[in-house]
């Protein structure tokens, strides 16, 4: 008997810096509050092509154990006072989509 696995989660954030240090800030807290729930970073300010929309210089994309833990990290209060250094300090897309179960 095969157990179902729970698909993971990827947190997809799309990024115009516009202040570097409160940013800086940002990302300082937020690394710990993802890796607390537990996200691990995939990209995070690679190299990209923009192929269409909006672009957005700064791309981060970290993959969860589920969709649920990606929104509770979102959620969490370590998350959200990282996030109050980021809210003026940047133009950003957030989204969290979840993996597409094994076949």
């Amino acid at each position: 008997m095969t157990e179902a696995k729970t698909p993971g989660a990827l947190w997809i954030a799309n990024v115009k810096v516009l202040d570097a240090e409160a940013y800086g800030k940002y990302a300082a807290l937020a690394g710990p509050a993802i890796a607390a729930h537990g996200g691990v970073f995939l990209a995070r300010g690679s190299r990209y092509v923009q192929l269409e929309g909006n672009d957005r210089p700064r791309n981060v994309v970290a993959r969860f154990p589920s969709l649920e833990a990606a929104v509770a990290c979102y959620n969490s209060p370590e998350y959200q006072a990282a996030l109050s250094h980021a809210r003026d300090a940047s133009e950003r897309d957030l989204v969290v989509v979840e993996e597409m179960a094994p076949i």
